[in-house]
Order: C-alpha cells, then structure tokens, then sequence
C-alpha cells in the first residue's frame, strides 16, 4: 500500500537535522526515534505518480488533539474522535483543487490513540502501556485517484493548519512530474508547489 512512500522518510527528510536542533524540555525525549518529534511541527510527503496521489501525514498528536497520553476522560475521548473525523475528510486538509479530479481511493490512519478507541482495553493493555512512556504519534495515510492530474499543481494546507491549530509548522516533501521539492510550511505560507 506504501509502495511510492515507504522510502520517503528516511532517505529524503532535510527534517530530521531541523528536530534535532530544538531544544526538546521533556525527560523522556531520549526514547525518540531520530529525534524526529517535536511539537508543533509535523511531517508531510506527497507523490503524484501518473494519475495517482498519495499523501502521508505523521504529527505528533499533541498537534492534533492537544495531548499525548491514553484518553482518561470523555473529553479525551472525545478530542480524539474529533481530530479522527478531520482526517478522514482529507479534501479539506489538502486544498486539491476540483480541476484535477481526485478522488479518495483509500484511507489508513494510525496511532495508539486510536487503538483503544473502538474496542476495549483487555489484551490490549500491555501495548498500550508500552506506548505511555513514548511520544504518541498520529500517522495518516491517503490515496487519491486523479482524472486531470496535470491541473494539481500544488498542495494548500491552509484547511489543514486551520483544522489543527497545534500544528504550527510542516516539513513537506513532494514528488511530482518536475522532480523532488522541499518547503517548510505555516499558517501563513500553507502552499507547496509540485
């Protein structure tokens, strides 16, 4: 299914050298993979492969809903299955043009936030556990297919940022029919080209 995006992460990400500059004030920081966490700062990799478009989000999810650990309260619960509905409506996340035609084709979201979300905790509870001293990410992953791909000649992230105010940066890699470009995105400089 990460046929285009499996490699992205780790051979092309400039992001990884800009996390590891932040001064992270938590204890736990060390459990990291890459030191690639960081607060406020999310990672995003698209691809346009002929007709199809995938796109991949990773944020910490205290981006997303505003904590980090196992939901102990409605309101928790509730938060999550908010920031769970905003992604799995990712025409709004994206601003891809109606031009270009795209449909979603198919949607994977992960994280241990969600895990317990639909069943309950029984044999669950060690990973669960396992997950609490670590950082919880939230990972989701899109496929559109596209009618008109040569009118999607951008990425707007203005719904995203909007959806998601936590979210205050996005190192953002894309791969297109031009080749490979990366952006550092915000609030106000929400669009990457292709």
């Amino acid at each position: 299914m990460r046929r285009l995006l499996l490699a992205l992460p780790f051979a092309l990400l400039p992001g990884f050298v800009l996390a590891a500059e932040h001064d992270h004030d938590h204890d736990h920081a060390h459990h990291d993979s890459l030191g690639a966490h960081e607060h406020g700062a999310a990672e995003l990799d698209a691809a346009l492969d002929g007709s199809t478009l995938e796109i991949e989000l990773r944020s910490p999810a205290m981006n997303l809903v505003g904590f980090e650990h196992a939901p102990s309260s409605d309101a928790d619960k509730r938060k999550i299955a908010d920031a769970r509905k905003q992604l799995e409506q990712p025409n709004s996340l994206f601003g891809l043009p109606a031009a270009a035609g795209c449909t979603l084709a198919e949607t994977e979201l992960e994280s241990p936030l969600f895990e317990g979300e639909a069943h309950d905790h029984g044999e669950e509870h060690e990973h669960d556990e396992e997950h609490e001293s670590q950082h919880s990410e939230i990972h989701a992953h899109y496929r559109f297919d596209c009618a008109t791909p040569q009118a999607l000649q951008a990425l707007d992230l203005q719904g995203l940022f909007k959806a998601f105010p936590g979210t205050q940066k996005i190192q953002a890699q894309l791969i297109g029919p031009k080749g490979q470009r990366g952006a550092q995105l915000d609030a106000d400089q929400p669009r990457a080209t292709f």
